[in-house]
């Protein structure tokens, strides 16, 4: 341990094969944070409401903890624990999910990130007028915090779908989305909500899209678990965009995207710049720092130099 003896924490799935194991202390280094060390907080997929609410209780008794990244449980964490922190940010209660943990003298802060996380990635991937010029739609399949985010984000453009479609394996993810976007106030003509219980489900409405869509596997399939939200026979739109949002695993869905680039025309985005603008986003809360544009091109760089 490096530093003031103090730590940052990380609640995931499997924390331990992440690459800001490697790249945190680099981080630390170059920001000249108090402490550069990372400890890992697993936590099963579906885990019962107690095992967040004690994690959170722990890491608010721990004067060593500083915060933690919270990436997988974000919706879970709000569900159960929601009450245990002394405030919450509006995007937290908005959008029902916590991904960032941090203290202010000795009281426990929760806020969401992931809008402004999705928004910065999105900059840099998606065309300014990608849409207009297009008349492409988007296919969101996973329905938990980054699809909620990245479709809440989408409404807010100047430059939007014609369509976006938003896939869960089950009904009350969905509905959640849904009171999402009508609480923000989109035109409901601009989504569709489908429950698509197995793989060809979804390949079904890949085949329906225009030419150009953006297409996002949000499911975590490929990271936390084995697998894509699509089979190995689904066809996507020719010259569509394909974003990634794993850049860890066994990333299914991207090598079946990369099968097709050539033929289809495929431009294809891996999660490596959503990871990069997520754990900057919160280092700046845990540590209470700014994090300027250039300050997180930097890291972006450092980071590159270790992947």
């Amino acid at each position: 341990m490096t530093g003031d003896g103090s730590y940052m924490g990380f609640v995931g799935v499997t924390t331990g094969s992440s690459s800001i194991r490697r790249i945190f202390p680099a981080w630390a280094r170059e920001l000249g944070l108090p402490t550069d060390t990372l400890i890992g907080h697993d936590v099963a997929p579906d885990a019962p409401p107690h095992v967040y609410r004690t994690l959170t209780e722990q890491i608010r008794a721990d004067p060593k903890h500083r915060g933690c990244l919270i990436t997988t449980h974000k919706m879970a964490m709000f569900t159960a624990a929601s009450e245990l922190f002394d405030d919450l940010d509006d995007l937290a209660a908005e959008f029902g999910e916590i991904s960032s943990m941090y203290k202010r003298d000795g009281k426990l802060f929760g806020a969401a990130r992931d809008p402004l996380t999705v928004r910065a990635a999105a900059a840099g991937f998606i065309p300014a007028d990608h849409f207009a010029t297009t008349g492409a739609e988007v296919l969101c399949m996973g329905s938990g915090g980054s699809g909620l985010a990245l479709t809440h984000q989408l409404g807010t453009r100047a430059d939007r779908p014609a369509r976006i479609t938003c896939t869960a394996r089950s009904e009350p993810p969905l509905q959640h989305l849904r009171a999402v976007h009508t609480e923000a106030g989109f035109d409901p003509a601009l989504y569709r909500y489908v429950v698509t219980p197995s793989p060809r489900d979804a390949d079904a409405l890949l085949a329906e899209l225009a030419p150009a869509s953006l297409v996002v596997n949000a499911t975590g399939l490929g990271k936390d678990r084995p697998g894509s939200p699509l089979t190995d026979t689904a066809v996507f739109p020719e010259r569509a965009l394909v974003w990634e949002f794993n850049y860890r695993g066994s990333l299914e869905f991207l090598h079946q995207a990369e099968a097709q680039q050539r033929a289809r025309e495929l431009t294809i985005e891996d999660g490596w710049r959503y990871f990069v603008h997520g754990w900057s986003q919160v280092i700046a809360d845990v540590f209470d720092i700014s994090m300027p544009p250039t300050t997180v091109a930097n890291l972006a760089r450092v980071a590159a130099s270790i992947r």
